[in-house]
């Protein structure tokens, strides 16, 4: 679908934002029992330096955490193919 008024976007366009973060469940974490065991969630950013700030940011232990735990979640970097390659 093509966007008419790109400029009242409130983020840049999915072309714009061509490196990614992927987000996924560990094997056998009990949460699968809610989102199914294909759940998997991805971020977008505009460059990789801003993707990999973030990307730090959430594999970093939690503030709140407690002692001895650990995230059940498995990140990923991932890139588009640019327009060019397609």
């Amino acid at each position: 679908m093509a966007i008419c008024h790109e400029h009242n976007l409130n983020a840049p366009s999915p072309q714009a934002r061509p490196f990614g973060i992927q987000v996924r469940l560990k094997p056998g974490d009990p949460f699968v029992k809610l989102v199914g065991p294909d759940w998997q969630k991805t971020h977008w950013f505009s460059s990789a330096r801003e993707r990999d700030v973030v990307l730090a940011d959430m594999e970093s232990q939690h503030l709140y955490s407690r002692r001895g735990d650990e995230p059940s979640v498995v990140f990923g970097k991932i890139e588009r193919p640019s327009a060019g390659n397609l």
